[in-house]
């Protein structure tokens, strides 16, 4: 029920379509209802020539002794028995029909309404995330759940809420029925419902944790398809078509297999009810021919009987379906709240950021990666990079350099020490604040599926096209993009992939020229490229750096010799802080770095 309250809180701002589809819905029942009630006149009235010609009673009230009569609903012109009744049928189904369509439009509108509501609130739960979210969550499981989860709750929403609606009313539109007519034979004709019932409902429990399990095997399959997809060159390369094939054969065969497991548990209910309902029938039928015989019954009152029973049992079977499509989507709800229930580890401070001015300090830092507490961990991180300097991170693989960059714009907070920006300590800041202060340029650039224009534009949406224009041709851009079919206007490809390396660094350099954040991070920047490439992307670097605080992660230390500070980091510690003419001739491992990397040169030459 927790879950079910929680998504039907997102119907509350609908509300009032709601309301008027639950009137418009009993409408439909209550048109169901009259449609078996003019089963008996027809049989008793219309069809036999000898019949009376004297008011048709449609229903009567037992416990007012009152009975209501057909023409009571009819124009006095049309008062005789077929008129009658030919004009109930129509204007019932008329009105059937205009409620059941507008009832149907109003609760899908609340249904899709709802799941869009959700669905943006678990996107931007998910967005607000910190980096160890997305390191311990596959993006395609995550993506499975925004779309097919979610896919699952909206057919429960809409669809099938309206059916809901419309099988209930019906229900008991009939059952008022039924009881009218002999409440007797209506209540032991009813007794076997419960043995139908009391399964279904178990069996719901069931299928909510199949339905659970089937949608992870659909993450499964869509983590593959994404992977394969992503890294199609690596899979040509090493010609592992076969094994990519198998894998998703394998995981299409397990989500098969959970899905016909559904369909076993959601199918076995329809034949019971359909039994017990034969049943029924028969005895019925054993029961009308006494009672016939008796003159205690008409043939008319015995078909409206069972006309209405055997639509009675119908809706009543469409509900248990109702239910277990219900429970899926409640099995379906698990994952969906679980991200929207996950704490948010970043969390936003209240001050804000003016223009950054005076000094990064790293005070005593201490951390460590949530998912590997045991793992790599920085400790007693004393350092300030002031206003206007140039500071490179060299040091081995896995020496802290992304790291130690990372916690300064909050992917990761610090576990222990601080990090202040202008005296104020990182933590305190709003994270828009911060990180408008701040710019990255990363050796793996991410460019989206969109125009080169508004690829550059990304961070400062606002920005006029002449400014646009301007930061490509500073960052040496505009040469490539006047070769491009449609200039500005050219899709690049998903992540840029019809750009180059150079390409792709360049239009990233003049994203971060545009947003014109006086904080810089350069992140290997140009450690995949060929000698062209990196020669343009150092000038266009050279441009961006003017003016502004860098931190620059190095791996070729030619990058970083004119650094006003080089900071060599070795196992998550400072082992040295110099200048390059300083530690170069310390002898330590900056040297060691220096005169491996120059050897390198030496042997390929």
């Amino acid at each position: 029920m927790k879950e079910l309250s929680r998504l039907l809180r997102y119907s509350v701002p609908y509300t009032a379509h709601l309301a008027a589809s639950i009137v418009l819905m009993a409408c439909v029942g209550a048109a169901q209802a009259l449609t078996v009630l003019l089963i008996q006149p027809v049989f008793d009235r219309v069809l036999d020539p000898k019949a009376p010609d004297t008011p048709v009673v449609l229903f009567k009230i037992p416990v007012l002794n009152h009975a209501v009569y057909l023409s009571s609903f009819v124009p006095a012109s049309l008062h005789n028995v077929w008129t009658m009744v030919a004009f109930a049928i129509l204007v019932v189904f008329a009105v059937k029909g205009v409620c059941d369509y507008t009832a149907n439009y109003l609760v899908n509108y609340v249904g899709f309404s709802a799941i869009t509501d959700l669905r943006q609130d678990v996107f931007d739960k998910v967005l607000q995330q910190d980096a160890h979210f997305f390191e311990t969550n596959a993006s395609a499981r995550v993506m499975s759940s925004i779309m097919n989860d979610l896919e699952k709750i909206q057919v429960a929403l809409s669809g099938i809420l309206a059916d809901l609606l419309r099988q209930s009313f019906t229900t008991l539109g009939l059952l008022a029925v039924v009881l009218q007519k002999d409440w007797r034979l209506a209540l032991v004709s009813l007794t076997l419902l419960p043995f139908v019932l009391v399964p279904t409902l178990k069996l719901g429990k069931r299928i909510r944790g199949t339905t659970r399990r089937a949608q992870d095997a659909a993450a499964d399959l869509n983590q593959v398809l994404q992977e394969t997809l992503s890294g199609h060159q690596v899979v040509k390369s090493f010609v592992a078509e076969d094994v990519e094939s198998n894998r998703f054969r394998d995981r299409a065969a397990k989500l098969r297999r959970r899905n016909l497991r559904y369909v076993r548990q959601q199918a076995i209910s329809s034949p019971l009810i359909e039994f017990f309902g034969a049943i029924t029938i028969v005895g019925l039928l054993s029961y009308a021919r006494l009672q016939i015989k008796a003159g205690a019954m008409s043939t008319g009152d015995f078909v409206g009987f069972v006309m209405a029973l055997l639509m009675l049992y119908e809706p009543v079977k469409r509900l248990t379906g109702i239910h277990n499509i219900f429970q899926q989507a409640l099995g379906a709800s698990q994952k969906v709240f679980e991200y929207l229930d996950r704490d948010q580890q970043i969390k936003d401070g209240t001050a804000r950021l003016g223009r950054f001015e005076k000094s990064i300090q790293f005070e005593n830092v201490t951390f460590r990666y949530p998912s590997s507490p045991q793992g790599f961990h920085m400790e007693q991180i004393d350092l300030e990079v002031k206003a206007g300097e140039v500071v490179a991170l060299v040091g081995g693989s896995g020496a802290g350099k992304t790291t130690l960059a990372n916690l300064v714009p909050r992917f990761y907070d610090v576990t222990g020490g601080s990090i202040k920006i202008d005296g104020r300590d990182v933590r305190e800041l709003r994270l828009k604040s911060l990180r408008d202060q701040i710019s990255l340029v990363a050796q793996d650039t991410f460019l989206f599926n969109d125009t080169v224009e508004n690829n550059i534009r990304y961070g400062r949406p606002n920005a006029s096209p002449e400014q646009v224009k301007q930061a490509a041709r500073t960052a040496l851009a505009e040469e490539f993009i006047a070769r491009m079919p449609e200039g500005y206007n050219t899709i690049i490809g998903e992540r840029g992939l019809k750009l180059s390396g150079g390409q792709r660094q360049r239009l990233a350099i003049a994203r971060a020229l545009l947003k014109n954040s006086p904080i810089l991070i350069l992140d290997e920047a140009t450690s995949h490229l060929d000698s062209e490439s990196e020669a343009l992307v150092q000038r266009a670097l050279q441009t961006l750096m003017e003016h502004r605080t860098v931190l620059v992660i190095a791996h070729r230390l030619s990058t970083v010799r004119k650094a006003d500070k080089i900071v060599v980091l070795d196992r998550g510690r400072i082992a040295e802080i110099g200048t390059h003419e300083e530690l170069a001739s310390r002898g330590g491992i900056y040297r060691r770095l220096h005169d491996l990397q120059f050897l390198e040169v030496d042997v390929n030459l």
